[in-house]
């Protein structure tokens, strides 16, 4: 018996072995043809641009190309399960956001684990929003929409666009910290959001400030405050929300790149090199702040953290505002 355990233990030993070499040696040789990163929002975008940025130093230190494959829709649910269905080679990745963390708490029932079937590689990078109103608004500053939404309850209209949002679930922690008494309305995108806010339909709007910067730079929109830490280099001029009377509505928009869950650690790793390699590169980050992206390299370990934080505070977020699953 003792002998018959000492074989069983020895030959378990000698599989690990064996497949930590083979893990090794895959990661060596990797990666030995093109890669590609499922994207679950259309060509054009913040997010699409960001990635095309990155990808593209990225497939120099790879020495392979690096395709972008975008698939929007569904709630960006249809491109994860395809990336969390895929070989676990390093070959396909998923371009990951806040609409993976806030899936989470969103729907009922999913065809995969926004944790478990996914191993984060590195956030790319993070972008602010804004609380924005008109230029003909009665609003200058945000100290004074405060005020005048507690004098008159019920009465500010919060307008921000589809129902489970990062714009929509940021405006309901806004009104939430502020103590407001206030409705948030939905729209079907930023188009309808501006144009209802210029007719006076909604009061302010919370929104990804890259779309609207060049309405505020051109004095058609007043930027109230950002949602930011810290105040946004594109508008120095705006404060932050915490500045402006709201000390706990801190939200970024993010993304970042991950793979599917059991790709050997040895290739998430030469990913995240390569993925920070080119966030620090000078013409990579150029790019990005051009798009109002704030370059954010990360370790694995701090990506996979990013990500249990952002389902949390979306959840609560979620179930707070009293919003049904989906």
């Amino acid at each position: 018996m003792t002998s018959r355990r000492f074989f069983v233990s020895h030959l378990a030993a000698c599989v690990a072995l064996s497949l930590c070499a083979f893990s090794a040696a895959q990661a060596q040789s990797y990666p030995t043809k093109p890669l590609r990163i499922v994207v679950p929002f259309g060509a054009g975008g913040v997010a699409d641009l960001t990635v095309r940025t990155v990808a593209q130093k990225m497939s120099e230190g790879l020495g392979q190309s690096v395709v972008i494959d975008n698939r929007p829709g569904a709630g960006g649910i249809v491109a994860a399960e395809m990336v969390a269905k895929s070989e676990p080679d390093g070959y396909t990745l998923l371009l990951m956001s806040n609409a993976n963390a806030v899936s989470a708490g969103l729907f009922k029932a999913l065809p995969f684990d926004p944790v478990k079937d996914f191993t984060p590689v590195s956030l790319m990078g993070t972008f602010d929003l804004a609380i924005v109103t008109s230029a003909e608004s009665r609003f200058q500053t945000l100290p004074e929409l405060l005020t005048w939404a507690k004098a008159n309850p019920g009465k500010l209209n919060i307008g921000s666009i589809n129902i489970g949002s990062t714009q929509h679930l940021t405006a309901e922690l806004f009104k939430s910290v502020a103590g407001l008494d206030a409705q948030v309305v939905p729209f079907n995108g930023t188009p309808a959001v501006m144009t209802a806010l210029r007719g006076g339909q909604i009061d302010v709007a919370v929104e990804v400030l890259s779309p609207v910067l060049p309405q505020i730079k051109g004095g058609a929109m007043r930027a109230l405050a950002v949602t930011g830490p810290n105040r946004n280099t594109a508008l120095p001029q705006v404060p932050t929300a915490k500045e402006g009377g709201v000390p706990n509505l801190v939200a970024t928009s993010w993304n970042g790149l991950g793979v599917p869950a059991k790709t050997p650690q040895a290739v998430v790793d030469r990913l995240n090199k390569e993925v920070n390699a080119a966030l620090q590169n000078p013409a990579v980050r150029q790019k990005l702040l051009e798009l109002n992206v704030e370059p954010q390299p990360t370790t694995v370990p701090q990506s996979l953290e990013w990500l249990q934080t952002e389902i949390k505070r979306w959840g609560d977020v979620i179930q707070r505002a009293g919003i049904q699953k989906q």
